[in-house]
């Protein structure tokens, strides 16, 4: 990868820019982006050899920072006044001048080293850092400069760990700003930067009182991250700046740094190299280049900020190249991740998600009921990768217009005559939870205001939702049960308590996976049973009405996904009635021949005990008893019935 850019770097090194469109903020930032995103991982490599350095990598950025640091120079950087990303990129720049301090930075001619002491310091005082994880790039550069007897406020690093601080959530996960904003953020950036800050050398007093704490809540996010990998190293295919694939890996090898108590060296680099592994065939593919794209190049999967050079913050899940051989991450015996040794199932409280992975097949599901990049209350669109009720690590939501104005995929909408869906953004979280002794299964709830959106034409995506007019509709109250392979999904239309009741003629729609691949894939339903089924690269996706859906079908749809051109989506509908249960069975497996919808046998079963309770009886046997009352359903009242059943 190192090599590879340079065909694509200026004369003097201060500029790389790949192949494809500059991007939203032009060729300048583009060209810092390249610089400061591929020395991030040539500073890695320079640590973790101790210097060595048979590529030249110590030269070849140092001409580039002399360069790209010097005011009179007509191709100079774009500097932090001038642009945001330069804000980004500084903090790279000068997290790795730290860490390479005698192999660049004390090599440097003094006037360099001012002009880069220079260039950093207009950070200092600048109030136009967003409320998100990018004040840790402002603490950053102020902390190298302390180091190098730049210029440096206390106060502005102690105001940025406060706000910091406040983004903290249960059991180690941290929000990436105020919002409901939980994604690979929390351990690419949020996890990651205070693991390597306590290192540098201007932070030793600074860290010392956080040090311990830091750590302590990067080990217990580790405990639930681990167990989001996929068996094949996919990471959940969520959240925004996809583009930058295997910096999902980062927070494994910040763990391995940090020495955290709770997982094993092992199983650290396990999931870790997982994660860059099954990503490096496709890189490959690519002629070691990253492009705007999740496997090869799919221009879709961009948010407005990204450029030609913004893939290039993947060199964060190569961070464990800076430790030394001699690391016990390096020196151990890999070891399976939890789910490639056990079905895993268990709940997120934070985020409010659902989790069941399944060693059978490799695959790890979420069912959100938590997270939407917004606040309780708001109106906006759906964001495909935050809002949806479902994710996995071998699926994508839809990422095109299509798939932000109208939801489909793991939904559950109301649908007008003209084709309209709701949106759920702004939902309440009910609760998350596990049920069974021994964890039998995951349940959690929400409740939407579910609302018709008139989008803003000229939204830009940063990752929430688009902006527009709303227009509420009903309230739709989502109960999930999951356990293996399989969610059965509970869904009630209610009146809007301070509002007139839903219009006459809606339907109640709920969509399934969407599964993706090369290839026409099949599709299938079985109307008598209201089943609906999809496959196509060796993936099933399933729904089946349970009680109250009248019909179901599969939408075909091509190049909404960046896992395949073919991308199919059962799903299930009825007319929508007041204060009734319906109940759809939904799952997602690796397709073993067939991909019908199974057989009654196989799939779980499900009563409706009076108004108070639903019996789920799982095809292994076991059977689950959740409350249906809205105030039971929270994590802390969830009940427990849990027995051996027939499969009869």
């Amino acid at each position: 990868m190192l090599v590879a850019v340079r065909d694509h770097a200026s004369s003097d090194h201060a500029s790389i820019v790949p192949p494809g469109p500059t991007g939203a903020f032009g060729a300048d930032v583009a060209g810092l982006e390249g610089f400061a995103r591929t020395f991030l991982l040539a500073g890695f490599r320079l640590a973790g050899e101790n210097g060595a350095d048979r590529l030249g990598l110590a030269q070849w950025y140092a001409d580039g920072l002399a360069a790209g640091t010097d005011p009179a120079n007509p191709g100079r950087w774009i500097r932090p006044a001038e642009s945001g990303q330069a804000k980004v990129e500084a903090a790279s720049v000068a997290l790795i001048l730290d860490m390479t301090r005698p192999w660049i930075w004390d090599r440097l001619d003094p006037t360099v080293q001012q002009q880069v002491v220079d260039y950093l310091a207009v950070v200092v005082g600048d109030e136009g850092y967003p409320h998100n994880n990018w004040r840790w790039f402002r603490i950053v550069v102020q902390t190298f400069l302390r180091s190098v007897g730049g210029q440096w406020s206390r106060e502005d690093i102690e105001t940025d760990l406060s706000l910091l601080d406040s983004f903290a959530r249960a059991d180690g996960w941290i929000s990436d700003g105020p919002l409901r904003a939980y994604d690979h953020y929390a351990g690419w950036a949020l996890h990651l930067y205070p693991a390597l800050w306590a290192r540098m050398a201007g932070a030793q007093d600074l860290a010392a009182g956080r040090a311990e704490r830091d750590r302590a809540a990067l080990d217990r996010y580790l405990l639930d991250a681990v167990r989001l990998v996929g068996a094949d190293g996919a990471p959940l295919l969520q959240g925004r700046s996809l583009v930058y694939r295997f910096a999902a890996a980062a927070p494994f090898w910040a763990g391995a740094l940090s020495r955290v108590p709770s997982l094993s060296p092992g199983l650290l680099r396990r999931a870790a190299s997982g994660v860059v592994g099954y990503f490096a065939p496709h890189v490959e593919r690519c002629g070691a280049l990253l492009s705007i794209g999740w496997h090869g190049p799919w221009p879709a999967v961009a948010q407005h900020y990204s450029g030609p050079s913004s893939p290039y913050w993947a060199a964060k899940g190569m961070l464990g190249l800076a430790l030394p051989a001699s690391h016990p991450v390096w020196t151990s015996t890999e070891e399976p991740l939890p789910q490639e040794g056990a079905d895993q199932v268990f709940a997120v409280s934070a985020p409010g998600w659902l989790v069941s992975a399944t060693r059978s097949d490799g695959i790890v599901r979420v069912v959100n009921h938590g997270t939407d990049y917004a606040r309780a209350g708001d109106r906006g669109g759906d964001a495909p990768t935050y809002a949806q009720l479902g994710y996995s690590t071998a699926t994508s939501p839809r990422l095109t217009d299509a798939g932000r104005i109208d939801p489909l995929e793991q939904s559950v909408a109301l649908v007008d005559a003209s084709g309209r869906a709701t949106h759920r953004t702004g939902f309440t979280t009910v609760g998350v939870g596990l049920v069974g002794d021994g964890a039998t299964a995951a349940v959690g709830s929400s409740v939407a205001r579910a609302h018709w959106l008139t989008a803003d034409p000229d939204h830009l995506d940063y990752g929430p939702g688009p902006s527009g007019e709303a227009t509420d509709v009903a309230l739709l109250r989502t109960l999930s049960v999951l356990r293996g392979a399989w969610e059965v999904r509970l869904v009630r239309v209610e009146t809007l308590p301070d509002g007139p009741p839903p219009p006459a003629g809606l339907t109640l729609r709920v969509g399934g996976w969407a599964v993706s691949g090369e290839g026409p894939g099949q599709d299938r339903s079985r109307p008598a049973d209201v089943a609906a089924a999809a496959g196509v690269a060796g993936l099933r996706s399933v729904v089946v009405g349970a009680g109250g859906f009248t019909a179901a079908g599969v939408r075909r749809e091509h190049d909404v996904s960046p896992l395949g051109a073919t991308t199919l989506t059962p799903w299930v509908s009825a007319a929508a009635v007041l204060d009734r249960w319906h109940v759809a069975v939904i799952g997602l497996d690796r397709a073993t021949g067939d991909d019908s919808a199974p057989t009654t046998a196989t799939l779980p079963h499900v009563t409706l005990s009076g108004a108070d309770h639903v019996v789920v009886r799982w095809p292994d046997g076991t059977a689950s008893t959740v409350p249906l009352a809205p105030a039971a359903t929270a994590a802390a009242n969830l009940a427990l019935q849990d027995a051996p059943m027939s499969t009869g």
